[in-house]
């Protein structure tokens, strides 16, 4: 099992294959297409990041003390951007996860080359992955 900062920086090798951003926000909704299935009984508004200008699901389940997490979208760089999180943090203990240190978002550029209310959505989408990461661990 990769390091959440492994995984981190494949992602960034990955983006910096591409020259141009119209490349790279091709492979971000390439990314999105090939989540799995997320099951409609999960398309709860308590599964509703709130602060995403689109509908963004974030379910969430722990066993064998590793946060597993689901997600679905109704946009399509929305559903890009949650899976490159789920790739980071799913399959990683509630510690790995509030202790990681996020920085592949800043080094792909993408922080930069999203409208505010994405840049919004997307740090309300990972405040909502620490929130479970610290449920899940104080449950322990």
């Amino acid at each position: 099992m990769h390091s959440i900062q492994q995984i981190q920086d494949q992602i960034i090798d990955e983006f910096n294959f591409f020259k141009d951003w119209s490349e790279k926000y091709q492979y971000l909704i390439d990314l999105g297409k090939n989540l799995p299935e997320f099951n409609d009984s999960n398309r709860t508004d308590s599964n509703l990041i709130k602060g995403c200008q689109s509908k963004v699901w974030l379910n969430s389940s722990f066993d064998n003390n590793v946060v597993i997490f689901e997600a679905d979208s109704d946009a399509i760089i929305s559903k890009g951007i949650i899976s490159l999180l789920i790739r980071v943090f799913s399959g990683h203990k509630p510690e790995d996860i509030l202790e990681s240190k996020i920085d592949f978002i800043e080094k792909i550029g993408l922080n930069t080359h999203l409208s505010q209310t994405r840049a919004n959505g997307l740090l309300a989408m990972i405040k909502q992955i620490k929130i479970y990461a610290l449920a899940y661990k104080s449950k322990k």
